[in-house]
């Protein structure tokens, strides 16, 4: 299936690892010209790949906690390009700070790291984006929906990230311009295998985990992800919008019970 995405610019924060850089890999292979800005430099195996496959991607090296400067860089990479057809605003992590624990201070550094960031990007892109009469794909979390315990100041930043993608599609519609959510759960990144790696016995954390996701009792990929990503921006979705969706193998929606047999 052709997308439609030949050619089109397509800003990704955090778009260098991770679900992030799935979803620049992916637009690449389509013909898009991802356009990467993150905090981190690219590491050299991704930056082969995504250059075999685009030799025009662009990377823009920008702690998006100074959400101050987004503006600028957006600026620059219109003066490259000349147009922006989607944003996608990925970037972020949790910091599991937990209301018993954190001040206030932290709370608003941490919407500085999780949530800011989607707020200015999308109003710096804006105007591009109406011109290209485009998209918007905010990635938010399962923790915004469900809650996770402990984690009050990531849990409520991803739930004003769906809250937003409600209401910018609501204040964009009459502008042709869609924008969409996707909330993953539990997804094999490379931040995610770190993590796991701290557990004495890592393949039995994994299992643990991973039993109470239906649709085969694995992680979602981050591939799998980008897919999602990557059709829901592209014109072939030109009737979708508002949407907040859980590729995640059911994890989220189905009874769990279904598990137990297993």
């Amino acid at each position: 299936m052709d997308l439609g995405l030949k050619g089109k610019v397509v800003v990704v924060t955090g778009g260098g690892k991770g679900i992030g850089g799935g979803i620049s890999i992916c637009l690449a292979n389509e013909g898009a010209i991802p356009v990467i800005v993150s905090r981190s430099k690219l590491d050299s195996d991704f930056e082969s790949k995504i250059k075999a496959l685009c030799p025009n991607y662009g990377f823009y090296q920008l702690d998006l906690s100074k959400w101050q400067e987004i503006s600028a860089v957006v600026e620059q990479i219109v003066a490259k390009y000349g147009s922006i057809y989607a944003l996608v605003n990925n970037a972020g992590m949790n910091d599991n700070l937990h209301i018993e624990s954190a001040t206030t201070e932290e709370l608003i550094k941490s919407y500085e790291s999780n949530l800011f960031h989607y707020y200015e990007m999308t109003k710096c892109c804006l105007p591009h984006i109406k011109k290209e009469q485009g998209s918007i794909l905010n990635i938010s979390s399962k923790t915004g929906i469900t809650g996770q315990g402990r984690t009050t100041a990531y849990a409520s930043a991803k739930g004003a990230q769906i809250a937003m993608t409600r209401e910018w599609a609501c204040a964009f519609a009459p502008d042709n311009v869609r924008v969409n959510c996707i909330c993953p759960a539990e997804v094999w990144t490379p931040l995610y295998e770190k993590w796991i790696k701290n557990f004495s016995d890592p393949e039995k954390q994994y299992q643990e985990i991973a039993k109470f996701i239906p649709l085969g009792h694995r992680f979602t990929t981050c591939e799998e992800i980008a897919d999602t990503a990557v059709f829901t921006i592209s014109p072939r979705a030109s009737h979708t919008t508002g949407q907040i969706l859980t590729p995640d193998g059911g994890y989220m929606h189905l009874d769990r019970a279904l598990n137990w047999e297993n």
